[in-house]
């Protein structure tokens, strides 16, 4: 057991972001908002933990504090959600195809000024971040108690009013709005709420990685967060945790496949080097016959057991 937790740490780890950053994406969504700025915040929160715990705090012994990275997450939040309503005010009276643009253009302004910027590290980034564990399997007391509050947060979110509200504007906007819900303010509450879920998952994932550079926040990423939520769902908070968690484990599982013995090598070779393909088509066959994606609010009751 030991053997597997070092092998595999990191992935189980990175599988648990994963699932924190399809929230990240589903947030908007539950107000009809198609948004791909979530890479953009991911990386401003990397970045600010990357500049805080290297060149602000100052630190003795082999590891970074607990609480400066604690504080590191809180500070990547605040500034996530400042940027977020500044930039949901006017960004979000647009809608479609038109939304997903602009928020792209949003995640390559802050990935041009990332490798132009002295305190980013330019093209290089930053490297040697201090690491607040001995092992990447530890980093599960920070991931997994994220996600568990992320879970429990939006589970409430969709059972009162204002979840109620977010998912009237995804019916039909006009119709909300005639019925006295302000379709502004609700659109840039969930696209901050999901801003800062982001930006706390960058801050962590900045030790994690122990570099930073502008190659994590990309339109190439914006596009895996949303598959995220395209294949495991996208109208309940539990389908871009399933997706999340399965996609990001996916690459890897297609690669251990391909060291089986007595396989092809032609099919070896395309495990192992066509697994982006493979993934790419699973995106594609998902949004044909799961135009909600696999988990559904339906699947769940069927699933929930019946009272007697």
């Amino acid at each position: 057991m030991s053997d597997f937790i070092n092998n595999y740490g990191f992935l189980i780890v990175s599988m648990i972001f994963g699932a924190i950053l399809g929230l990240s994406v589903y947030l908007p969504l539950m107000a009809g908002q198609l948004s791909l700025a979530t890479p953009g915040f991911y990386a401003l929160g990397g970045y600010i933990a990357a500049i805080l715990s290297t060149q602000v705090f100052k630190f003795t012994g082999n590891l970074f504090p607990v609480p400066f990275l604690l504080l590191e997450m809180l500070l990547a939040g605040l500034v996530s959600a400042v940027l977020a309503i500044a930039l949901g005010i006017p960004v979000l009276r647009l809608r479609g195809i038109y939304l997903a643009i602009a928020t792209i253009a949003f995640v390559e302004i802050l990935r041009v000024l990332a490798l132009n910027l002295e305190i980013t590290g330019g093209a290089v980034g930053i490297f040697a971040i201090p690491q607040p564990f001995q092992t990447q399997i530890e980093y599960l007391w920070i991931a997994l108690p994220l996600l568990i509050i992320s879970m429990l947060f939006l589970y409430r979110l969709e059972r009162i009013r204002v979840g109620r509200a977010l998912s009237a504007i995804r019916e039909d906007e006009l119709a909300a709005d005639a019925m006295g819900i302000n379709p502004t303010h609700y659109k840039v509450l969930s696209f901050t709420l999901g801003a800062v879920l982001a930006g706390l998952v960058g801050a962590v994932s900045a030790h994690f990685l122990n570099t930073w550079n502008a190659r994590q926040g990309t339109f190439d990423a914006s596009i895996i967060y949303l598959a995220f939520v395209l294949i495991g769902g996208s109208r309940t908070f539990v389908g871009p945790v399933l997706g999340g968690i399965v996609l990001t484990a996916l690459p890897e599982a297609l690669r251990a496949m391909a060291g089986i013995g007595n396989l092809p090598t032609w099919l070896a070779n395309f495990l192992r080097d066509g697994r982006l393909i493979i993934f790419g088509l699973l995106i594609v066959i998902g949004s044909v016959f799961y135009p909600q994606g696999i988990i559904t609010p339906d699947l769940l009751k069927r699933l929930k057991p019946v009272k007697r």
